[in-house]
């Protein structure tokens, strides 16, 4: 080799191979939404970011046998739930339900997307996983509501259901930790798309921290309290991101959800966000959303 060419090619910068793909599980098959159209969504919204490869667990239609829905949670980082029981659905069998709570607790992610956190009242450790839920007989007995009130959260133990929800509109969201890896550059206010926006939703929220909040307006039909919108939640060595946001398609083009729930997958799996806030997230008073 030639003196000069051995040079260049000892100067030339090494070239790194990008990182390999985050391993996604959705879980859909059973939800009292309409889980047929939005999990193709979510799959479409993560492996657009370039950072993800995903798969899907179907489990069977309700009221079919699910004693072989048995997931390899320990081939993914991090795992989605699309899936909710309420209204009747099926419970996983116990030895999934062993195994998922193992996968978190030893260092798996878990997101829990809109609808999951009305899934599996009485399922102790899920309840511990979600921080706060909804629907399915909870009350005062599942634990307190979560307000945020005159700058600080607030838990609040009065008897009453949980879950509940005015009519679909645009609505602000306050985030309320800018620090956090999930939330950190993007806008402090900014506007949602027209979406559900849960209420009075109550649990256990343990090592659960609030991101961002939502006003539920008494003149849509909500609770007039600060309402969690997207939270994060410790459960042993896992991280847990819980986001109640996208109801629908519409809801679910709006670029808050997609970024916050690309940025919170991303946190699950790894503990750290490399994903830059994009040029096209929603303002204080205008929406953003793509095709």
């Amino acid at each position: 080799m030639k003196p000069c060419l051995a040079f260049l090619l000892l100067m030339a910068p090494v070239l790194h191979a990008a990182a390999p793909a985050i391993k996604v599980l959705i879980i859909d098959g059973q939800n009292n939404h309409d889980w047929k159209t939005t999990t193709p969504i979510l799959k479409k919204i993560l492996e657009s970011s370039g950072k993800f490869q995903v798969d899907v667990a179907t489990t069977p239609p309700k009221g079919e046998d699910m004693s072989g829905f048995k997931p390899n949670f320990s081939a993914y980082k991090v795992v989605l739930s699309n899936y909710s029981d309420f209204g009747g659905g099926g419970q996983w069998p116990d030895e999934t339900k062993t195994a998922f709570e193992a996968f978190v607790r030893n260092g798996g992610g878990f997101v829990s997307y809109h609808a999951a956190d009305n899934a599996f009242p009485t399922w102790t450790a899920y309840n511990e996983m979600i921080g706060l839920g909804g629907w399915g007989g909870r009350s005062e007995k599942s634990g307190a509501y979560i307000h945020f009130k005159a700058g600080n959260f607030l838990q609040e133990a009065k008897p009453g259901p949980a879950g509940h929800h005015g009519k679909q509109h645009e609505y602000q969201v306050a985030i309320r930790n800018q620090t956090h890896p999930i939330t950190k550059g993007l806008p402090q206010l900014w506007m949602h798309t027209k979406d559900e926006l849960y209420d009075s939703l109550r649990g256990p929220a343990t090592n659960m921290h609030v991101l961002a909040t939502a006003f539920s307006d008494p003149e849509t039909g909500g609770s007039g309290e600060n309402e969690p919108v997207l939270m994060v939640i410790n459960y042993g060595n896992g991280r847990v991101f819980h986001t109640v946001l996208g109801h629908g398609p519409e809801a679910m083009a709006d670029v808050g959800f997609i970024v916050t729930l690309q940025r919170g997958t991303e946190w699950a799996a790894t503990g750290k966000v490399t994903q830059k806030p994009p040029s096209d997230f929603p303002a204080p008073d205008h929406t953003s959303v793509r095709p």
